[in-house]
């Protein structure tokens, strides 16, 4: 699986471009300033890096990106869940307007930059020329080490997450348990108040139905003494009038029949009368003054009323409210299982420190032999007696990374004690010991293609053509794409285009063009010795690309 062709229309200065590629080792050479590392830009565009409208030529729409891959078999799944076509090819398509809008395509269905990123960590594994800054970094070096492992953190990361949460629940429970308590001694306090009350849900109603009776005792009293004086008074009451009314009528009813109706309608009248007359002098015998019980109800009704203001709730809300601060007060108790919570912190603990204890040894285990694999490609990369450590260190403090940092060590010489990369390699040194780690990963994970964009800057002699070779060697495996100014690496490339500035009076713009036979001389020459091409630069080339290529 490799990249088979690129297009570009309006891409920073390059007008229009097709350009066909091949397995292999390919070289991309040119004048400084002619553009060699725009193809590598518009390949990092087209699989996802970030927009710019920079990127777009001067006085167009858009710029056009197209890239063609091989489609590697461990895609389909992918590309069948995300709703993508699969072909024998990957066809992968970034169009950025001159408003820094983008769309991208994937088999010409509309897909997102965070998809085209996915293809690119399965197709394109670029090495930049400024790789060696990432040697002082310890994130990247524990990562490099990781790849070279062969191991995958993200169930470690897991674990550490799952342990920081459980952590941080059981912070924040035992820094809310201050306030909790002081929550529920409220509750509990409040509760007590309203226990001594112990109001009853329709006590309010009565108590007060009671003490309006109680503290108009006397006035009903005289009332129904009133009353029966009026029903049974010799004089003036009216039962004596009835009675004989009655008497009267009943005495005269053989001469007059309609005398019988009246008469028994006085005598209904006198038996209501008779039975009001019996619950008036039954009221009267139980009720009596009661200044004792009135008291009672106005110390009662007061306690109902101070507790109602106390808390800002009419009385009939006092049974209701102690009902509910009992509900509160259970579920305050049943909120915050400190026990609990204290074990899932435990348990979470100890599977993050089972699983970083187990990369751990997988470090451990794969360190070695990355240091002989570096320390024997810095011999052939003019660091002869070199040598490359890679060296762990047990953390003060655990992290989602897991329990070691992680140090590159070198010894540019024979009999030197390694030290950090940072400390003792100067810019070539350290140039070269990027490369040296390039080629050493460089069969890490399943990206098809190898792009190295000058990462051979800083070496030169016979340590140039060693690269060289490196990279051709590597090409036999995989598609190797390379940025470079060095003679002798071009002269080891199967393929060889040469990437060309023009400028007009309207713009300026780049070309790439492949070479071949004298056209690659020439271009071998050029790098030798620069624009003036003499018989000894054309015959140095001529034997620089003879002598690469025998065998």
């Amino acid at each position: 699986m490799a990249l088979k062709r690129i297009a570009l229309r309006d891409f920073v200065i390059v007008q229009a471009l097709d350009l066909d590629l091949h397995a292999g080792f390919t070289v991309l050479t040119g004048e400084t300033g002619a553009g060699k590392s725009i193809l590598i830009d518009a390949l990092q565009l087209v699989l996802g890096s970030r927009a710019d409208v920079g990127v777009v030529r001067e006085g167009t729409p858009q710029a056009d990106i197209t890239a063609e891959f091989d489609c590697p078999p461990h895609l389909s799944r992918w590309l069948d869940e995300g709703g993508f076509t699969q072909e024998d090819s990957l066809l992968l398509r970034r169009v950025i307007d001159a408003q820094g809008r983008s769309r991208a395509w994937i088999n010409g269905a509309p897909a997102t930059a965070t998809q085209l990123r996915h293809l690119g960590d399965a197709l394109l594994d670029i090495h930049g020329q400024h790789a060696w800054q990432s040697l002082t970094r310890p994130e990247a070096v524990r990562e490099l080490l990781d790849a070279y492992a062969g191991v995958d953190t993200q169930s470690l990361r897991t674990h550490w997450s799952a342990w920081r949460a459980a952590h941080k629940n059981l912070e924040h429970a035992l820094a809310a348990q201050d306030t909790l308590q002081r929550e529920r001694e409220r509750l509990q306090w409040q509760i007590g108040e309203l226990d001594k009350l112990s109001p009853g849900a329709d006590e309010w109603e009565e108590l007060n139905t009671q003490h309006t009776r109680l503290s108009h005792a006397q006035s009903l009293l005289e009332t129904a003494l009133g009353a029966l004086h009026l029903l049974e008074d010799d004089e003036t009451g009216i039962t004596s009038p009835l009675t004989r009314a009655h008497s009267t009528l009943q005495h005269q009813e053989h001469l007059e029949p309609e005398f019988q109706a009246i008469a028994d309608v006085l005598a209904s009248s006198l038996a209501q009368v008779h039975d009001a007359r019996h619950s008036l002098h039954s009221y009267l015998r139980r009720t009596e003054l009661d200044p004792e019980r009135l008291a009672e109800l106005d110390s009662r009704l007061t306690q109902w009323m101070q507790l109602a203001r106390r808390y800002k709730r009419t009385p009939e809300e006092l049974p209701g409210l102690l009902q509910s601060w009992r509900d509160e007060l259970r579920q305050l108790d049943a909120v915050v299982d400190v026990g609990r919570l204290r074990q899932l912190e435990q348990q979470a603990h100890e599977a993050y420190q089972a699983a970083a204890r187990a990369l751990s040894l997988q470090r451990a285990k794969a360190a070695p032999k990355l240091s002989r694999a570096i320390t024997q490609a810095m011999q052939g990369l003019g660091m002869q007696g070199g040598k490359f450590a890679v060296q762990l260190d047990k953390l003060d403090e655990p992290t989602p990374s897991g329990l070691d940092g992680v140090q590159f060590l070198v010894a540019g010489h024979p009999g030197a004690t390694p030290r950090p990369i940072g400390k003792v390699a100067s810019g070539g040194e350290l140039s070269r010991l990027s490369l040296a780690i390039a080629v050493t990963t460089s069969q890490l994970g399943q990206a098809g293609t190898l792009i190295f964009d000058e990462v051979d800057s800083g070496v030169g002699g016979a340590v140039a053509e060693t690269v060289g070779k490196l990279m051709r060697a590597l090409g036999r495996d995989r598609q190797v794409l390379a940025v470079t100014h060095l003679p002798q690496v071009a002269a080891c490339a199967d393929q060889h285009y040469v990437v060309s500035k023009r400028r007009d009076k309207s713009a300026t713009t780049s070309s790439v063009t492949p070479v071949q036979q004298q056209a690659r001389v020439q271009e071998v020459a050029r790098m030798l010795g620069g624009e003036r091409l003499s018989d000894t630069t054309l015959a140095h080339a001529r034997e620089m690309l003879a002598q690469a290529h025998v065998g």
